[in-house]
């Protein structure tokens, strides 16, 4: 049982991982330099943006990422305390993902908003679905090893470990070698997910999202069977 539960945090946090690491690259690749999971790292665009030319509305608008990362979480809130399962706010940040690929396609056919504006919209809900996701690993810490969006903090607790293992050796230090393991698994799924992001954002545009949302919707339907299964 122990081993069942320990193989579907690793799965759980992998692609979770992967999934903010796609987001955050390809809207940064594909949505006018846009962080969707690192939000606070638009300030720092739109900074530089200003700095070099002025502040113009599209540099403007990388600020409403703040809000929309805000509100984003306050409704992951109300969906931990509405329902009881879970992967409800999961499920929610999948089908956001999934429309924004679909959106990516059909919002240019049937609908005569400008390009840019059909980016933006995209890019904000995907920031909606980064801070859904945020929300889950703040109330339901257990089920990943640790934060999925932002690395920063993952990085400094392997390295961390990495020193104690450098320090003490490997020989009774099972937390540490624990700790790099887990760390691996997240920021791995990390720069996989940042990767696939580039490439694909590149390749098909913002219509990559869906790839991500189908994911999430797998890893919610996944995590409802294991749930059940457990409960049973």
């Amino acid at each position: 049982m122990m081993t069942e539960q320990k193989h579907s945090i690793n799965w759980v946090t992998f692609l979770l991982a992967w999934v903010a690491g796609f987001c955050d690259t390809a809207t940064f690749v594909s949505g006018d330099s846009i962080f969707s999971a690192h939000v606070t790292g638009n300030f720092i665009v739109f900074a530089a943006q200003v700095s070099a030319g002025g502040a113009s509305a599209m540099a403007w608008t990388k600020l409403l990422t703040f809000p929309v990362f805000v509100i984003a979480v306050i409704i992951g809130g109300w969906l931990a305390e509405k329902y009881q399962g879970r992967y409800m706010i999961l499920l929610t940040e999948g089908i956001i993902l999934s429309f924004c690929g679909l959106g990516a396609i059909i919002l240019p056919m049937l609908t005569g908003m400008e390009e840019r504006l059909i980016i933006y919209l995209i890019v904000m809900l995907t920031v909606l679905g980064m801070g859904l996701q945020n929300a889950f690993g703040k109330l339901y810490g257990k089920e990943t090893h640790g934060p999925t969006t932002m690395m920063t903090g993952n990085v400094t607790q392997a390295a961390l470990d990495l020193g104690n293992v450098i320090r003490k050796g490997i020989r009774g230090n099972e937390v540490s070698i624990s700790g790099l393991r887990k760390q691996f698994i997240t920021i791995g799924g990390f720069l996989a997910g940042c990767i696939l992001g580039a490439v694909l954002s590149r390749w098909i545009g913002l219509s990559a999202m869906m790839i991500p949302g189908v994911a999430i919707i797998v890893c919610y339907l996944q995590g409802e069977a294991a749930a059940q299964k457990s409960e049973g």
